[in-house]
């Protein structure tokens, strides 16, 4: 462990997290053909099972948990693959990540973003 991997309220993408998460990430990066999003919305349970992911990268996945995503290995470039998949903006999930709606998430970034730390 490095001081880099705990960083309060951060999720460090690392050769660990890489590791952990190499099969949610594998299927997450499927999203980019039209076909494999079609076969993953007809039966998305059978879909994360096809790769193998852990109960709670499954649960995760299923509950469009993004933190939890991240927290099980995902990178966060293949986890808004998911997002696209359901419609949502960077800034639906910049909000889920900050504990905001994505309009109030939208207004912050608009007004400058975060303040004081």
């Amino acid at each position: 462990m490095t001081e880099m991997d705990d960083i309060p309220g951060t999720f460090v993408f690392n050769g660990h997290a890489a590791r952990r998460g190499y099969r949610l990430n594998k299927m997450l990066m499927t999203f980019r053909d039209p076909a494999a999003r079609q076969r993953f919305l007809a039966d998305e349970p059978a879909y994360c099972d096809e790769f193998g992911l852990t109960g709670s990268q499954r649960d995760a996945v299923l509950d469009r948990d993004w933190q939890a995503l991240c927290e099980e290995g995902g990178s966060i470039f293949y986890v808004f693959k998911l997002a696209m998949v359901d419609g949502k903006s960077m800034q639906h999930l910049g909000g889920a990540f900050t504990g905001m709606t994505e309009q109030e998430f939208v207004a912050m970034m608009r007004a400058g973003g975060r303040t004081g730390g």
